[in-house]
């Protein structure tokens, strides 16, 4: 099966001898596992395998039980460890730290592979104890790209059904599909990634924000009115936490407003992204035919799409944005480097003159900015290229 550029990377670098932990991040349903099991396959000696996907979080040991089986390996030749999941054991990233350190000082040339969902906890403990023992190869949602040229999708069929390699064999029967993302991926994520690993005072509210955040993706919204829409009585500062865990668990992120002003654009409202147009439409009324037909919601099943290619293949560094001012706005603000692009998405949805652009290049001196569909660049060109080309 088609896999991607990161399993290279991966195995390019447990061919060197051992210098760092390699961490694969990224979200539920991505091929992480796979990945690492085709790196074991092609892995010159032995390779063990263990999971902490498990219905109990396993206590500390686990991870020294699977370190000591691989050191056993390790004393008859090259050795791989994976170990999967890894962040759902409590103190993992000390016990970590203690063991490579421990193989460091003995000449154990063991080398290890480290798989997490969890953004935010794998953060956490990267930063805290295992700071500079480790590298980290980013395994995000498919592109369009990825999917075209495993399942010989078109950009339509993409703009619907999102990146997901393990859903793309149901699409064909939706109610299949459908069931699937719902069932095998948001609500693993919510219920395994994010309500068990984290406190949440109110899990029911979480869980009608992230409702929210898909059926208003694309949209600015204040966490006043969310908290409207939701009909609770929780205050923003919680609904701000809680997008922000959503957003560690690669499912829903809020954008900042570009101002120039760092303390002026996390004031601002967000505006919603979903990190794949799956999550959307699998909570849809409308199939895939009726949402073609259905211009607004089309535009913006577009719109969400350009947004989670822009995040999803983002390098480091590279910081997305939106921009309004009063009845003007601008889709999406790229900034690198010094270097300022604004984007104006077209399709489905009638925006009239691109007045957000002109004002938006007027008052921060950018160049005109970008088009992406009508009269533009063409989605399936735009999408299928690294936001940094744009740049």
């Amino acid at each position: 099966m088609f896999y991607r550029s990161q399993l290279a990377t991966l195995n390019a670098r447990l061919q060197q001898p051992r210098r760092f932990l390699q961490i694969l991040a990224g979200p539920r349903q991505v091929g992480k596992t796979t990945l690492a099991r085709q790196a074991m396959a092609a892995f010159v000696g032995q390779a063990h395998y263990a999971t902490a996907d498990l219905p109990a979080a396993p206590e500390a040991n686990w991870i020294e039980q699977q370190w000591r089986v691989a050191r056993m390996m390790a004393a008859l030749g090259p050795a791989l460890l994976v170990l999967d999941e890894v962040h759902k054991v409590p103190r993992w990233s000390e016990v970590v730290k203690m063991l490579w350190d421990e193989d460091a000082s003995s000449g154990c040339a063991l080398q290890v592979v480290l798989l997490g969902s969890s953004q935010f906890l794998l953060q956490q403990g990267l930063s805290e104890s295992l700071a500079g023992r480790f590298e980290l190869i980013r395994v995000p949602h498919w592109s369009f790209a990825e999917m075209r040229e495993a399942f010989g999708w078109d950009v339509e069929r993409f703009v619907y059904f999102g990146g997901y390699p393990g859903a793309a064999a149901l699409a064909d029967d939706e109610f299949r599909w459908r069931s699937y993302v719902l069932d095998a991926i948001i609500e693993p994520t919510i219920s395994r990634d994010v309500l068990q690993l984290a406190r949440i005072d109110k899990p029911a509210l979480l869980r009608r924000l992230f409702v929210l955040g898909c059926t208003y993706s694309g949209q600015v919204l204040s966490y006043q009115k969310m908290t409207g829409q939701l009909q609770d009585v929780g205050n923003t500062t919680t609904l701000a936490h809680y997008l922000r865990l959503l957003a560690g668990a690669w499912m829903l992120t809020g954008l900042d407003k570009f101002a120039g002003d760092a303390a002026r654009s996390r004031a601002a409202s967000p505006k919603l992204q979903a990190l794949n147009t799956a999550l959307i439409s699998a909570q849809l009324a409308e199939n895939f035919a009726a949402a073609r037909l259905n211009g607004e919601l089309w535009g913006r099943l577009v719109e969400s799409s350009v947004g989670a290619h822009l995040l999803n293949a983002a390098p480091p560094g590279l910081a997305v944005t939106y921009w309004r001012e009063r009845n003007q706005e601008v889709d999406f603000v790229l900034q690198h480097g010094g270097k300022t692009v604004p984007i104006e998405v077209k399709s489905g949805r009638s925006k009239g003159a691109l007045t957000g652009l002109k004002l938006f290049s007027k008052s921060f001196g950018t160049g005109p900015g970008l088009v992406v569909g009508t009269g533009g660049v063409a989605l399936d060109v735009f999408l299928a290229t690294p936001p940094e080309a744009w740049l």
